[in-house]
């Protein structure tokens, strides 16, 4: 079977993957599994130049068809932060919890209708031979006032989605993988990844 690189190193993340690319006909690899400790620096000033940059680069260095990904949460009352910053909001070493706990001190006191947010990710796929495609995907939603819920990653326990009146941590892998930024984004991608298997 065809192998698929995804540039990452973030267990939650590929753990996503694993299930959102289920059935397109690749064996999902991994940076450690390929032994690569070189990091990309992700200098861009948007998604989408991250995400470029990390799978063009990885795509060269292994020879395999390669998905990365950047994401981030914008919040509204915060000017779109932290943005592209989301994995460095609290330092390069914070945890997930570190960066949650930061986020609601900055929303300390912020009512419930100034708390929108949206959670965004960009795709991008690229080959060996410097072929190259983007996806991307938004999920609306509001920061809660207090992290519920045990599943999920990064800032999910605190994006809460009126409509189904639970966090993104308090959903169900399924339907988390459905609505959420990367999986909209991932719908996407399945359809690339589909059609250059067809041409292999």
């Amino acid at each position: 079977m065809t192998e698929l690189l995804l540039a990452s190193s973030n267990p939650g993340k590929t753990r996503e993957y694993r299930l959102l690319l289920d059935g397109v006909g690749y064996q999902i690899t991994t940076l450690p599994e390929e032994r690569i400790n070189e990091a990309v620096t992700e200098s861009g000033h948007t998604y989408e130049e991250n995400a470029r940059l990390k799978a063009v680069t990885y795509a060269r260095r292994s020879r395999l068809t390669t998905l990365a990904d950047d994401s981030g949460l914008e919040v509204d009352v915060l000017d779109g932060a932290p943005g592209v910053q989301s994995a460095r909001f609290a330092g390069e070493s914070a945890t997930d919890t570190e960066r949650v706990n930061l986020l609601l001190a900055k929303l300390s006191g912020v009512p419930w209708a100034r708390r929108t947010a949206r959670f965004k990710c960009v795709i991008v796929i690229a080959s060996p031979a410097g072929g190259l495609a983007t996806c991307y995907g938004e999920c609306q939603g509001l920061i809660a006032f207090e992290a519920r819920g045990e599943g999920g990653f990064g800032y999910d326990p605190v994006f809460y989605l009126p409509e189904l009146d639970k966090t993104m941590a308090e959903l169900p892998a399924e339907v988390k993988n459905r609505i959420s930024h990367r999986g909209r984004a991932s719908q996407c991608a399945r359809q690339v990844l589909l059609q250059l298997r067809s041409r292999q």
